[in-house]
C-alpha cells in the first residue's frame, strides 16, 4: 500500500533544496554550493519513492545506489545515471580545501539542475502528488 503522506514529506524537503539550487544558480552563486543542494534534491527525490513504497530508507548518499533500490518504480536512462554519479560527487564527507578540490563547471551544474527539475516533475507525476505552491 502506498504511503503518500510520507512520500510528500520527502518531496517537500526535496523541493526546498531544488528551489534553493535554482535561486543560487540564477544569482550566479558558487557552483560547489549549488551542487550540494542538487545532490540533496536528488537524494530526497529517490527517498520519496522509497517512502511511498514503504521501503526502509538507508542512510546512504550515493545516488546511483539509491536509484537501483527504486529502479522498478521509476526509469531513467544511462545518461541520467551518469548525472546521478556526477551529483553524488557534489556531496562529499570531506569538502575542505585540498589539492583535488575544484568547483564544478557551470555548464555541468546546469545539466544536473535541468535533470533535477525533470526528475522532480517525473516523481510527482509517478506518485500522483501535486507539489504546486499556493
Amino acid at each position: 500500500m502506498a504511503n503518500l503522506p510520507y512520500a510528500k514529506e520527502w518531496l517537500t524537503f526535496s523541493q526546498k533544496n531544488l528551489d534553493t539550487a535554482i535561486l543560487l544558480f540564477n544569482a550566479n552563486h558558487h557552483t560547489d554550493i549549488i551542487g550540494i543542494e542538487l545532490q540533496q534534491t536528488l537524494e530526497k527525490l529517490l527517498k520519496s519513492i522509497m517512502a511511498n513504497q514503504n521501503i526502509r530508507i538507508p542512510k546512504e548518499h550515493d545516488l546511483v545506489k539509491l536509484y537501483f533500490i527504486v529502479e522498478k518504480y521509476i526509469e531513467i536512462n544511462e545518461d541520467e545515471i551518469i548525472l546521478l554519479k556526477i551529483a553524488t560527487n557534489y556531496y562529499k564527507e570531506d569538502r575542505y580545501p585540498n589539492p583535488n578540490y575544484s568547483l564544478p563547471p557551470k555548464k555541468e551544474i546546469k545539466q544536473v539542475l535541468d535533470f533535477s527539475v525533470e526528475l522532480f516533475d517525473k516523481v510527482c507525476t509517478t506518485l500522483s502528488i501535486n507539489m504546486d505552491k499556493n
